[in-house]
């Protein structure tokens, strides 16, 4: 029964929900347009100047429509708004009420992220801006747009997970094929070749060459970087100064030496581009040979060596010569480091340069160890090499030894395997003990204490397999290290007459220096020689 008191008023004009936020009929109605490509190659160039002509002509043939602006983003992902300028903008100018409808092709073409695309909706909407999808036919306007916008946003983001799923599949096929590409914009030495592989650009690779023997003789990649601004050879991107972490980059890149680790970093979220690095969550690809070498395994490895040990000092030191953080005093064991004597001025005939312990004035009590040349460092070490040489096979033998007995993993790994069968067994210990808390009556306090020493029985082995894991690490890598020490020993001269820079590199641990004036040269295998 109705209620006497509600009078009815019968409606004087259809309503239209495309059309309830639409400018008088007098005036033409500002329309703009918003149009992107995921990619930018050559093929979606063509689809991407296609939908900018299409949307100009649909908007100016309408005598009631008038073009504001066609929004564009090139080769931008729809997974998220950052970097989309012309998103970005088409949506501020659509907020400060420029035009009153925006037509577009497709949700799809609009954002693949559920989120951003409903959000902006709303503004809009609330703006009093009309969105028209013209694929799926939806106006914002409609009272079912927001429910089929919802549902196609949603199909949207989920095609954008299958294409990143199968992107990403593809992708590690690839890696798993020994498969390498290269940044070739920014990468030095490189281009891409023929056959899709790379390709030496000699050029460049002269460069390359150049920055690893510079850190080879003793310079960091800091005086480096100096020299390259100084000789006014340009960055991998054209730039004119550079970045010690260029120089630490190329320095650390294998690829230079033909060989390629792939799966370094992997997206975590397809849907923020978001990127980690590989700490053993994904599988990653060592692959030799993959591709022409500008730099010989060997060399890489010397140099990999040579920065681990600069980055293990307590300290920095400044390497500008081979034998820089090298040459320890036997009486303090502080470094000796470079000194020079004699005239200062013009005249340079008594000047020398020496090495003498850092620290000798700084103590209260003198180092009383002498100083040393250059040349006396390096006539001692031919000694050491060559009185090492005459028994090489015998060491080689004995470092083999050494490194099958010091670096063998299997006992710390049937230890993991044991911490982890302890690990289920709590694991379901501790299950039990929560179905029987949620079906029986139970001690408040007594399914506390054992819940508390299951966690802590948990943790214990927990902690223990990352720190059986961490040996094995340290392990693994001294393994490398002797195996790199054991190939360049074998390649190495008999017998040298000449003071061999890349030879002192590889084997030399360090020298120490005693006041009685011997120095003992410990070479990477442990071997220690007096001269």
């Amino acid at each position: 029964m109705a209620n006497p008191n509600v009078t009815v008023i019968a409606p004087k004009k259809q309503f239209n929900a495309s059309a309830a936020f639409a400018t008088p009929l007098a005036e033409k109605r500002k329309v703009a347009a918003y149009a992107r490509v995921s990619t930018d190659k050559d093929e979606q160039e063509t689809s991407f100047a296609a939908q900018v002509d299409y949307y100009t002509n649909y908007i100016n043939e309408r005598h009631d429509w008038e073009l504001y602006s066609i929004f564009t983003d090139e080769g931008i992902s729809g997974c998220n708004t950052k970097n989309r300028d012309g998103f970005k903008q088409m949506l501020a100018d659509g907020l400060a009420g420029k035009f009153t409808l925006l037509i577009t092709k497709s949700v799809s073409r609009f954002a693949r992220n559920t989120v951003d695309s409903l959000t902006a909706i709303r503004d809009l909407k609330a703006a009093g801006c009309e969105v028209f999808f013209e694929k799926e036919g939806i106006w914002s306007f409609d009272g079912k747009g927001e429910l089929l916008l919802t549902i196609m946003s949603s199909l949207a983001q989920e095609e954008a997970r299958n294409i990143s799923e199968n992107v990403t599949w593809g992708q590690r096929k690839r890696m798993a094929d020994g498969k390498v590409s290269l940044p070739y914009k920014q990468f030095l030495g490189y281009k891409k070749g023929e056959d899709g592989t790379p390709s030496i650009v000699e050029e460049e690779a002269e460069i390359v060459r150049f920055i690893f023997r510079l850190f080879i003789e003793g310079k960091t990649p800091s005086a480096i970087a100096r020299q390259l601004m100084d000789m006014e050879i340009p960055t991998p991107a054209g730039k004119e100064k550079w970045q010690v972490s260029t120089v630490r980059s190329i320095l650390g890149n294998e690829k230079y030496s033909g060989q390629a680790r792939l799966q370094k970093v992997f997206t975590t979220d397809y849907l923020t581009k978001s990127r980690k690095k590989n700490e053993g969550e994904l599988p990653s690809y060592w692959v030799v040979e993959s591709h022409p070498a500008i730099i010989s395994p060997e060399d890489w490895e010397v140099v990999q060596a040579e920065t681990a040990r600069r980055d293990s000092l307590s300290r920095p030191m400044g390497c500008k010569s081979p034998f820089s953080s090298h040459i320890v005093c036997g009486c303090c064991g502080a470094y000796f480091g470079p000194k020079t004597w004699g005239s200062y001025k013009s005249d340079k005939t008594y000047r020398r340069k020496i090495w003498q312990c850092n620290d000798k004035y700084r103590l209260k009590k003198y180092c009383d160890t002498a100083y040393v040349t250059e040349e006396q460092i390096g006539a001692a070490f031919l000694k050491a090499w060559n009185e090492m040489s005459g028994n090489r096979e015998n060491l080689l033998d004995d470092c083999k030894a050494a490194r099958d007995k010091i670096c063998d993993c299997s006992e710390l790994l049937r230890q993991i395997n044991e911490a982890e069968r302890e690990i289920e067994v709590v694991e379901e210990l501790s299950r039990k003990l929560i179905y029987e808390a949620s079906h029986t009556q139970t001690n408040a306090d007594d399914f506390k204490k054992k819940n508390a020493a299951y966690l802590a029985r948990r943790k214990e082995r927990c902690d223990k397999i990352t720190t059986l894991e961490t040996e094995i690490q340290r392990r693994q890598h001294t393994s490398r290290l002797l195996d790199k020490y054991i190939r360049n020993m074998k390649k190495a001269p008999l017998t040298l007459s000449d003071f061999d820079e890349k030879l002192w590199a590889v084997s030399i641990d360090c020298v120490t220096v005693h006041s009685d004036g011997r120095l003992i040269f410990r070479f990477r295998d442990g071997t220690e020689i007096t001269v």
